[in-house]
């Protein structure tokens, strides 16, 4: 009997050695995940302000006009140029 009861702690204790093995492994696995999770999401935060960045220098009005004049060949408005349009009313 005590033969028997030593046998069945023994597995016991052989199946929560190994539950405890498997149970830090997901762990260990999980935390490398974790950290490879946050250095991406710090990685798109710096993505996003970035973009943000650029977006605001591209919406200036400076910019523009440089852009229109530079790649489209326009020029600014002056009042030479400028046609008025009137409609007779009767």
């Amino acid at each position: 009997m005590n033969g028997r009861l030593n046998v069945l702690l023994l597995i016991a204790l052989l199946a929560c050695a190994l539950i405890l093995v498997k149970t830090q492994y997901q762990a260990r696995h999980l935390f490398i995940e974790l950290e490879r999770s946050q250095t991406e999401a710090r990685q798109l935060e710096v993505e996003w302000s970035q973009l943000q960045l650029d977006q605001s220098n591209l919406g200036k009005h400076e910019r523009i006009q440089a852009n229109a004049i530079k790649d489209l060949n326009m020029v600014p408005v002056t009042n030479d140029r400028t046609q008025y349009i009137t409609l007779n009313t009767k």
